[in-house]
């Protein structure tokens, strides 16, 4: 028999761009949801403008990450999509780089994630600071 079970936690990024790491909320989630068992993690954030990343946080990797962004995605007047703070079309591109959701494998009510890997939320756009991501466990 399968379980699915699933909760939208809601956050407020700020109004610079930021990585938040969810690991905590998603193991929260699973000690919950999983009792115990084995099956996969959904995170999903609906909106155009964000995305759910695997990395390593804590180091200067989360600083990296917004950099990289920053290089391949200026923040200028080159976006056809013009509403917003200028430069925000590329906020609208940011989820073709850093998709909108990850399934992570969960092993024992456990997530199975590499020693330094964390799951977090990737948010570049300044004008919506309230977010959404919704977590499903299937088990």
């Amino acid at each position: 028999m399968s379980v699915f079970t699933t909760r939208v936690l809601r956050l407020t990024t700020g109004t610079s761009e930021s990585v938040t790491d969810l690991t905590r909320e998603c193991e929260r989630f699973l000690h919950e949801a999983a009792g115990g068992g084995d099956g996969l993690l959904n995170i999903f954030v609906p909106h155009a403008t964000a995305g759910i990343a695997v990395i390593e946080t804590g180091a200067g990797s989360d600083d990296d990450l917004l950099a990289a962004l920053h290089t391949l995605l200026p923040a200028d007047d080159r976006w056809q999509h013009r509403h917003g703070s200028p430069g925000h079309g590329r906020d609208h591109v940011l989820p073709a780089l850093v998709p909108p959701h990850a399934t992570l494998p969960v092993v024992a009510g456990r997530l199975e994630l590499g020693t330094w890997q964390s799951v977090c939320l990737v948010d570049t756009n300044k004008d919506n600071p309230e977010r959404q991501v919704r977590l499903s466990f299937l088990g």
